[in-house]
């Protein structure tokens, strides 16, 4: 995807339509916009013919641009969990690899960096009660190497607005939701993790927005992705009217919601509830 924004970016630089690159190249526009939404794996003579037509002459960068592209046909970290993963979640962790600043509201989970393994297993199970216990141990497995791999990056932010209802409606025993609600309180002080809390009770709050990722990238690599969670699967958004209307209603409902010491005084009430 990000080096199919740079040839976008150098297509509209040159000041061609996709049509007309179509055109020169007798290649299909599909196929060009496939390419610059990175839904297409990158040839190398596909490139090198892309960058003739736009004027992409100086040696350096071409060589450049054409190594960028070979890493973008590379297998990412997580491909020996794609047995156990959807087309949108391998989507999903690609983007959350990617990205600086991860902004997130979720209502029926917490957010998947957050979660202990207990609290995932008894989350699939839940949800996906025909998958085995290999299926659900590999599934456990990729959430903890993001959680790793988040923690090992010290750029990435997250900032969520937890819903209070996924700490009353929870998943796994009381054990399991206790020891959860004590790693979001080990986690509640964290330089790159900030909470807020949509408290259960609150009138007015503006959670129409339904849960939902907001991907920011460094240095406008990508533009600003939204992901939007639906049954089955998700919705990526790119359009930017789009993406500016969800990106207002989190900023909405992240200002309405309780701020970081007193959605820690809230956590800790929740982990009495739990107490044995």
């Amino acid at each position: 995807m990000m080096f199919g924004n740079t040839l976008r970016q150098r297509r509209l630089a040159s000041g061609l339509s996709e049509s007309e690159v179509a055109r020169r190249t007798r290649y299909s526009a599909s196929k060009i916009n496939r390419l610059e939404h990175g839904l297409h794996d990158f040839k190398r003579t596909d490139v090198q013919r892309l960058l003739d037509i736009y004027g992409v002459t100086v040696p350096q960068e071409r060589e450049r641009l054409l190594e960028l592209a070979s890493k973008a046909n590379e297998r990412g970290w997580w491909d020996p969990w794609r047995d156990v993963t959807t087309k949108a979640l391998q989507t999903y962790v690609s983007l959350e690899s990617l990205a600086q600043r991860i902004r997130s509201y979720e209502s029926g989970q917490l957010h998947g960096l957050l979660q202990i393994p207990d609290y995932t297993a008894a989350l699939v199970r839940a949800n996906s009660r025909s998958k085995e216990k290999r299926e659900i141990d590999r599934i456990v497995e990729l959430r903890e190497m993001r959680q790793k791999r988040f923690m090992e990056d010290s750029r990435m932010v997250l900032r969520c607005v937890l819903d209070e209802v996924t700490l009353t409606r929870g998943y796994g025993d009381r054990q399991v939701m206790r020891r959860q609600i004590e790693h979001l309180l080990d986690l509640a002080d964290h330089r790159r993790i900030s909470f807020r809390l949509a408290e259960m009770s609150a009138p007015n709050l503006p959670v129409q927005i339904g849960p939902m990722t907001v991907f920011d990238f460094e240095d406008g690599q990508l533009p600003e992705i939204v992901y939007i969670e639906r049954v089955n699967g998700g919705l990526y958004l790119q359009e930017p009217q789009d993406v500016d209307e969800l990106i207002k209603g989190f900023d909405q409902l992240m200002q309405a919601s309780l701020h970081h010491r007193a959605c820690v005084r809230r956590l800790m009430d929740h982990r009495k509830k739990y107490a044995t």
